[in-house]
């Protein structure tokens, strides 16, 4: 079993792609106007009209939501990818800051509320963790 993707459902589908191709630097893959794709080398990040919500038989996801997701992608570099992105976030959670777990993170919300984490490994022990 591989996990291939996360989806990500939104009100303003349009706002929310172009949000994530500024801070990745990737152009999305429209499949329809109600859905969209973000394809890394191991992951795509899929985005999803709440329109789509009812092909799966159920109702859109509520504004309760906001923060309980967290989509985290590791960069090469927290502190340069922070000045390529700071102009597109409008909430900054956390500015880079090296965790106890020796991760060094950036912590900021998308247009949705989302939580977006961009991490790099930094002290011996992390890199070991996630690199084997």
């Amino acid at each position: 079993m591989n996990l291939v993707s996360v989806r990500l459902i939104t009100d303003d589908i349009k706002r929310l792609v172009s949000f994530y191709e500024g801070v990745t630097g990737l152009t999305a893959t429209w499949s329809t106007e109600d859905f969209a794709e973000l394809k890394m080398p191991a992951f795509t990040l899929a985005i999803g009209s709440t329109r789509t919500m009812a092909l799966f038989g159920m109702l859109p996801a509520g504004g309760g939501d906001r923060g309980r997701n967290i989509v985290e992608f590791r960069v090469a570099d927290v502190d340069g990818e922070y000045q390529k992105v700071r102009g597109l976030i409008q909430e900054v959670v956390q500015t880079p800051t090296t965790m106890p777990w020796g991760n060094r993170s950036l912590l900021f919300r998308d247009p949705d509320g989302n939580l977006v984490n961009f991490f790099a490994p930094v002290t011996a022990a992390a890199i070991k963790r996630l690199d084997g």
